[in-house]
């Protein structure tokens, strides 16, 4: 089987970070992996922490607030609106770091995530824009190890699809 497409760039000058990633399971199943809440709990964010979904409404003014719990039992809540939602194309939303009540943590400001499906046979190519206030707040989800987190959680999710 041939390498799956995992691709990042980071454009400093525009404060973007740019994945893409290829997934071997048709469009429909990877966008519901994407835009549900009990896929996404599987999924998202490295071992050994796990994402615990508060809430979820995925649509057009909903929201996703969920805790990233680690090992010891530690959560950090994080919240995406949905600025726009087309099914099986696109989704746009407003993420950040909060409270469990999702109330912004305004040490680090909000990221815009434009997260784009393409089919390509029995393949999804996944292409993800996340595009920061600053190249400083850039630089600092860099160094919290963005890039090493956000590439393992798409691991973890190749595994999840791998039966499909």
């Amino acid at each position: 089987m041939k390498e799956l497409k995992l691709e990042f760039r980071i454009d400093k000058e525009n404060h973007k970070i740019l994945v893409e990633k290829e997934f071997a399971a048709p469009l429909d199943i990877v966008w519901s992996a994407w835009t549900r809440a009990e896929t996404l709990d599987k999924w998202w964010g490295p071992k050994p922490w796990n994402a615990k979904t508060k809430e979820m409404q995925f649509r057009k003014g909903g929201s996703w607030l969920y805790a990233m719990q680690g090992p010891e039992g530690e959560e950090h809540f994080s919240k995406a609106e949905f600025q726009e939602v087309i099914p099986e194309q696109r989704f746009v939303s407003d993420d950040y770091f909060c409270d469990e009540n999702g109330k912004i943590n305004e040490d680090f400001g909000k990221s815009k995530w434009i997260v784009e499906f393409e089919p390509e046979g029995a393949h999804t190519l996944v292409k993800i824009e996340t595009v920061y206030d600053s190249e400083e707040i850039m630089e600092q989800m860099l160094n919290m190890g963005f890039q090493e987190g956000f590439a393992a959680g798409l691991l973890q999710l190749d595994d999840y699809l791998e039966p499909n």
